[in-house]
């Protein structure tokens, strides 16, 4: 294929993924806004007014960058997860995979329809964000780099997971079991300071922890963990999953039968 077919490719698969979700934006972008205001008048209000400040900021402050966070890492997920195993459940993926198409066309593809709504959520709860506190920018460049990364991490995650699911279920076992823990356990309402030294040591496991506190530098300057830390997690899980979502595809592994 010439490049300009390639990009065609690319271009198309994008296009479908991105219409795929914004028709039924009520139910894709609307919960995530409702469910974050929910958050900020319990978490924020109510229980934030007791727990005082944290880093030396309001605890709304403090928990906004997380919250949106985690409606970037939950929907760019859920939106790759459900769509790649719609098209291998329908059948037509294999009709892409015995196109000249590459795979990496066919990733790239699955993985920015996964990022555009993942942003689009993202964007979405900041606005949110806005009625119960004010925006704060400490540095623009680290804030889009993160939330880009995780973004493109989560996606192919869901694209991996969507390989290997065998029915509808499948798709909401790791998200329930996996993502939704390591989502709330990953200092999005709390400093990692506060724990115990070991407990201190058992959170430095979690990957989404240095993702959460790095694009919290982002907002308000402060973080638990180091930044190089930070961008060095989240690039070489997307090595990794990238290399395996390559594999998965030029093996057919979980989709050809």
């Amino acid at each position: 294929m010439t490049p300009q077919q390639k990009f065609n490719a690319y271009r198309t698969i994008v296009t479908k993924e991105i219409l795929r979700f914004s028709r039924i934006w009520i139910q894709t972008v609307l919960p995530p806004m409702i469910t974050t205001a929910l958050y900020f008048i319990i978490f924020g209000n109510l229980i934030g007014s007791q727990i005082g400040d944290m880093e030396g900021f309001r605890y709304m402050e403090f928990i906004i960058p997380g919250l949106i966070m985690m409606a970037v890492i939950t929907h760019s997920y859920a939106n790759v997860v459900s769509s790649f195993f719609s098209s291998k459940f329908q059948r037509h993926i294999e009709e892409m995979l015995v196109s000249p198409v590459p795979n990496y066309i066919i990733v790239l593809g699955f993985v920015s329809g996964g990022v555009a709504r993942g942003l689009i959520c993202g964007i979405a709860v900041t606005a949110v964000s806005l009625i119960f506190s004010p925006l704060n920018i400490h540095s623009l460049p680290v804030m889009i780099s993160m939330i880009i990364l995780t973004a493109i991490l989560f996606s192919l995650a869901g694209l991996i997971n969507a390989v290997f699911a065998k029915s509808f279920d499948d798709i909401s076992i790791i998200p329930t079991f996996v993502l939704t823990p390591l989502t709330y356990l990953g200092g999005i309402f709390y400093s990692i300071s506060m724990l115990p030294g070991f407990w201190q040591q058992v959170s430095m496991a979690n990957p989404i922890l240095y993702m959460i506190n790095a694009f919290r530098y982002g907002f308000l300057g402060v973080t638990d963990i180091s930044l190089w830390a930070s961008y060095g997690i989240s690039l070489g899980f997307i090595a990794a999953l990238y290399g395996i979502s390559l594999w998965l595809l030029r093996t057919g592994k979980g989709i050809r039968t």
